[in-house]
């Protein structure tokens, strides 16, 4: 297996990455080639799809055990289910798999082929191993059974962002971190309404508290400046 690109997001570490590729379109990311793999040819004909799969790796839970069990977050932490019933990155191989949009195909003198692409639900720096084009026809059933994640509640919370803190996102960035933020980015066990969250977007650091569906912003930090 070769790492054929990388991408660009706005999540340095895992916090506040949603649970599931395509969940909040509003997110955008760039796919960046290793130099073996900036032939224009390989890209021939990519334009045309409107979505595409990532075949990538949990680079941050590579591990040389594997249990045949996990503890799903949306589920509280607490219940126990088969590691191949789940999208849990602690498998025998840490391997993912995410459906995104393809926005554009950009030729770049210094990158080669860039990739712009929205709804993605991968770390910066994730390294990419394949890329392949969603065909609708055969990759898309909605009348499948959803499991265990289908008695999980799809709720949004409310989010309280107090002006002179949004002012400090780029306009550009602020669509997408509310929708995160609504997203609730907190692990499904933590309730706690007194506790403190922290999670950096892009080069900033947001911290906010959850009461109940409410979602407060308390401060925002930009990482290069504080």
């Amino acid at each position: 297996m070769k790492v054929i690109a990388h991408i660009r997001s706005d999540f340095p570490t895992k916090f506040g990455i949603p649970h599931q590729s395509g969940r909040i379109q509003e997110l955008k990311a760039d796919i960046i080639f290793e130099p073996e793999y900036r032939n224009h040819e390989a890209f021939r004909g990519l334009e045309e799809y409107t979505h595409i799969w990532l075949i990538w790796e949990f680079s941050q839970a590579v591990r040389k055990e594997w249990s045949p069990t996990v503890r799903p977050p949306r589920l509280g932490g607490n219940v126990r289910m088969g590691v191949f019933a789940t999208r849990s990155p602690f498998r025998p191989n840490p391997i993912g798999l995410s459906s995104v949009r393809l926005e554009s195909v950009e030729f770049s003198e210094k990158y080669g082929p860039v990739l712009h692409v929205s709804g993605a639900d991968l770390m910066d720096g994730t390294p990419i191993y394949d890329i392949k084009p969603y065909l609708a026809y055969v990759d898309s059933h909605p009348e499948a059974a959803g499991g265990f994640t289908d008695q999980i509640q799809d709720h949004k919370l409310k989010v309280e962002f107090p002006e002179e803190l949004l002012k400090k996102i780029p306009v550009e960035k602020r669509e997408a971190l509310l929708a995160v933020l609504a997203n609730d980015p907190r692990p499904g066990y933590q309730k706690d309404p007194e506790r403190k969250y922290g999670m950096s977007f892009g080069s900033w650091d947001i911290h906010f508290k959850v009461d109940g569906e409410q979602l407060r912003v308390l401060e925002v930090f930009n990482t290069f400046t504080n």
